[in-house]
């Protein structure tokens, strides 16, 4: 890496694929290490779920958490054997756990297992009080938050949810309420609303009921301070102190992923190249339309190949990962 100053990615839901990894516990024996860990940890074939599908069970919220920390998890268990110059890490939503243990603060099994609660949770938060998630393209954040103050009630709220670029917001919340903030939406000059297939309104008040459950598994396991700043999701700041990152980790099942001024806090920090470690290439691609100043400094860590390419000076530009 040319003693570049790294910024590592991590994924979140919707990067899961059927096959995901497979190459990796193949090819490198700290990778498939991280793969009998996770299915000793959790008491089932992970990993055959993950290589073998099928697809909408793996899709599935407590499925898909674990897979992709796992996955993010045998990726990071190769590149730490390389001399890389992290200066901090990111995830998007699930994808802060895995940046949290790729920086020390939680062993892979506490790491595996939270996850896995943490979907449990959600879910059950989405059947409490059903919910659903939708994707607004072509409107300013504030546009956005103005119209869904405007289209909540008191017992029906729409909220955003993640803030993933500049004219890409997703807002969530009360299926009536969110079926009435899109035509609103497309009034005040939307390109389009697109509706996404969830399990439960994540990063908005209803999530509310699993706070006390992830806050308890938290509590249980051992959490230290990370070796390199995470940037927190809810607050889009570095944070170095384990107290504050377990706080913060409650607080975004509630809160929305403020992923744009993430990454532009990552560039503040001095960070010259960032790594998507794990699932997909979905971070890198978001990087240019986040900041120019980010553009092709993006490569995408998530295949045999791909690592191998990175580790012998080879990747440039926006790399390929997993399928």
């Amino acid at each position: 890496m040319g003693g570049e100053r790294i910024a590592l990615l991590f994924p979140g839901q919707g990067s899961q694929a059927v096959g995901m990894g497979q190459d990796l516990a193949e090819r490198f024996p700290a990778a498939r290490a991280i793969f009998e860990e996770a299915d000793d940890a959790l008491g089932f074939a992970l990993s055959r779920l993950m290589w073998e599908g099928p697809a909408e069970e793996l899709t599935l919220t407590v499925n898909a958490q674990p897979a992709l920390l796992t996955h993010s998890a045998a990726v990071w268990a190769v590149l730490r054997q390389a001399d890389l110059d992290v200066v901090c890490a990111g995830g998007h939503s699930l994808g802060e756990f895995s940046a949290y243990h790729a920086a020390g603060s939680m062993s892979f099994a506490d790491a595996v297992r939270t996850v896995r609660r943490r979907g449990e949770l959600m879910l059950e938060g989405g059947t409490a009080r059903p919910g659903t998630m939708a994707a607004v393209l072509g409107l300013d954040d504030e546009v956005v938050e103005g119209v869904c103050r405007e289209a909540s009630t008191d017992d029906s709220v729409v909220v955003p949810a993640n803030f993933n670029t500049p004219g890409q917001v997703v807002v969530s919340g009360d299926t009536a309420a969110v079926e009435r903030v899109a035509p609103m939406l497309v009034s005040a000059g939307a390109k389009k609303v697109q509706p996404l297939t969830v399990s439960g309104a994540f990063h908005s008040p209803l999530m509310k009921v699993a706070e006390a459950g992830l806050q308890a598994q938290l509590e249980a396991i051992g959490f230290r301070d990370p070796a390199f700043a995470v940037i927190s999701n809810v607050t889009a700041h570095a944070v170095t102190d384990a107290g504050e990152a377990r706080a913060l980790l409650v607080d975004q099942l509630t809160s929305p992923v403020r992923w744009t001024q993430s990454v532009q806090t990552m560039l503040q920090m001095g960070a010259e190249r960032f790594l998507e470690v794990g699932a997909g290439k979905v971070l890198v691609g978001m990087l240019k339309r986040i900041d120019r100043a980010a553009e092709g400094r993006g490569v995408a860590v998530g295949t045999a190949d791909a690592i191998e390419a990175l580790l012998s000076g080879g990747a440039q530009g926006q790399g390929s990962s997993a399928p």
